[in-house]
């Protein structure tokens, strides 16, 4: 079964769906973790790949880091929920650099009455930014239109 995964070059990795070959890696010291913990969510159950999407979030390449927000947005997307310690690791990377897709990811696939009340607020706080985005576009191009018909009467 590990022959099929390829530590060096990560080919196969997507699929990974052994937590404990993971771990395994995970003391080698293997490269490429981040981008097997999104197999692991994609094939396990969350509970199994939780933890592991957790230490990926603390490795120390960037871009591992990344895959590791990206399993947990990808772990939303599969389950419909995430676990307490997930939506806190998003919570404290906040809305913005490497957990943003996560966090929009969980808030457009995790039921609203599921998430916790930093995730809601997220959801309030980008509907109203939304609106007035709106209504900031609404009000702009009504004076374009209404400076273009004062001119056309000139």
């Amino acid at each position: 079964m590990a022959s099929k995964w390829n530590w060096q070059s990560g080919e196969g990795l997507l699929g990974i769906d052994d937590p404990a070959e993971w771990d395994a890696a995970y003391e080698r010291g293997e490269e490429r973790l981040g981008t097997a913990v999104i197999g692991l969510a994609f094939n396990c159950p969350l509970e199994e790949a939780s933890p592991r999407i957790i230490k990926a979030m603390r490795l120390p390449d960037r871009g591992q880091r990344g895959f590791a927000y990206t399993a947990a947005g990808t772990a939303a997307r599969v389950n419909g929920e995430l676990t307490p310690e997930l939506y806190a690791a998003l919570r404290a990377e906040g809305h913005g650099g490497l957990a943003e897709t996560a966090v929009d990811d969980t808030l457009d696939y995790v039921p609203f009455r599921k998430l916790p009340l930093w995730f809601k607020w997220r959801t309030v706080a980008s509907k109203v930014k939304d609106k007035l985005a709106t209504w900031r576009l609404n009000i702009t191009y009504a004076a374009e239109d209404a400076r273009k018909a004062l001119s056309r009467r000139r």
